[in-house]
């Protein structure tokens, strides 16, 4: 079907060190589990509760950022779920993971931000279409064109008793 949508966007902490292997061509891959952590109410007092997320990221972004990939680094992936399926002692078995768009380095547990000071710049990488020559990157629309065209609806156009909460 065209409207179908294989989108995802995770914050959370590494729970490895990355893993780097290449393929026979020489392309990168990045190999890593991410912690995702969802706080729930339990009487009264809340919890956190861990998912866990193997992660993958292919080419020159996951060489760009493999030092960085360690233990306890917090990261923001955008990319797609990846379902594998196999059979193993004749029983079929899958497992969904997902495969990394982009990886943004967001903080790591020994951060110290208490004179007020920013925390030092760290690499984004995203995946792109290899290419010999860089091309100059067009500037982008801002996001109120996109409400101004009618693509998007901004809190402005609706009418108070049209808020469905």
């Amino acid at each position: 079907m065209a409207n179908d949508l294989n989108m995802v966007a995770l914050i959370g902490r590494l729970t490895r060190d990355a893993e780097m292997k290449f393929t026979a061509s020489s392309m990168a891959i990045l190999s890593f589990s991410l912690a995702v952590n969802k706080r729930k109410k339990v009487g009264d007092n809340w919890e956190d509760e861990a998912q866990f997320f193997e992660c993958t990221y292919f080419g020159k972004g996951a060489e760009a950022i493999q030092d960085w990939m360690t233990k306890g680094k917090q990261v923001a992936v955008t990319g797609s779920l990846v379902q594998s399926r196999w059979e193993q002692d004749g029983q079929n078995r899958s497992k969904v993971g997902v495969v990394a768009n982009s990886v943004q380095l967001l903080s790591s547990p020994g951060d110290s931000r208490q004179n007020g000071s920013a925390p030092p710049r760290q690499p984004q990488a995203t995946r792109s279409a290899p290419s010999t020559q860089q091309a100059p990157r067009a500037p982008q629309a801002p996001k109120a064109d996109l409400y101004g065209r009618g693509l998007m609806q901004g809190p402005e156009s609706f009418d108070g008793d049209q808020i469905p909460f």
